[in-house]
């Protein structure tokens, strides 16, 4: 009787729909008080980033993979006149003790340190980057973990938030995870991940990831958001004021080696 059970609701799981599966994988992590380690850095360029490209593709980010770390990998989705252009990188550690695990182990990955001797021989005399800022975050209580992205999309946003204090930041992250995730659901804009900021060149501050299919359904969605009558109730409430007083704002397209 238990092996039937077993196999009917093996069965059943195989069925269920994509976003189904992501909250079926928030709430057993919600549960078990998991939450994912995101690790998000921004490369400013120095050249147009073949090299480094080549570099993540081939070398970098294969590593992280067999280390169980998933990555995505991203471009600027339209550079502005004569800004520089630079990659950010994502890392996905399933907790902190595999990020804090895989910090040291890296380098004595043999296979890495064959692939990428050229890389490193090569650029250290001519720089392919000329800036590194890493952000380090951990998830967010009402999506402790990733959602996966539709292949059909083609643009990402990528926004920090900062506060003007410690206290200020906890009622930010408040907000998201009691009632402004659950409206971007609604209108269309496409959660990936949420981290609060535990290092980062700015703080205290929190950063989240979200996707559309094109510019059009994100200013679509957005419209929906600003407009909605649930927005202007929260963002009238006294106990979110002051919450997050400078927004940066990135768009981003997916790079081809990109998992996600």
């Amino acid at each position: 009787m238990k092996r039937r059970n077993f196999i009917k609701a093996a069965g059943a799981l195989s069925v269920v729909p994509a976003m189904g599966m992501a909250s079926s994988l928030e709430n057993a992590a919600s549960t078990s008080g998991t939450k994912e380690i995101y690790e998000w850095r921004i490369y400013t360029l120095t050249s147009d980033g073949e090299l480094l490209d080549s570099f993540f593709k081939d070398t970098l980010l294969p590593a992280y993979n067999r280390k169980k770390v998933k990555t995505g990998a991203f471009k600027l989705f339209k550079p502005k006149d004569e800004e520089k252009e630079q990659r950010h990188i994502l890392f996905i550690y399933p907790d902190i003790g595999t990020y804090l695990k895989v910090k040291k182990t890296i380098w004595d990955d043999k296979e890495f340190r064959r692939k990428a001797d050229g890389f490193y021989t090569q650029s250290a005399p001519n720089p392919v980057y000329s800036n590194l800022e890493s952000y380090l975050s951990e998830g967010f209580d009402k999506i402790p973990v990733h959602r996966i992205p539709d292949p059909s999309r083609t643009l990402f946003e990528i926004r920090i938030y900062r506060s003007p204090n410690e206290e200020a930041n906890q009622r930010k992250v408040k907000m998201f995870n009691k009632e402004e995730i659950d409206l971007f659901d609604k209108v269309g804009i496409n959660s990936v991940l949420y981290g609060e900021i535990m290092a980062g060149p700015r703080m205290p501050a929190l950063l989240y990831l979200t996707w559309y299919k094109d510019e059009k359904t994100r200013s679509d969605a957005w419209s929906k958001f600003v407009n909605h009558p649930d927005w202007k109730r929260m963002s009238a409430l006294p106990e979110y004021a002051h919450t997050a007083t400078n927004n940066q704002s990135i768009f981003l397209s997916p790079m081809p080696y990109s998992q996600l």
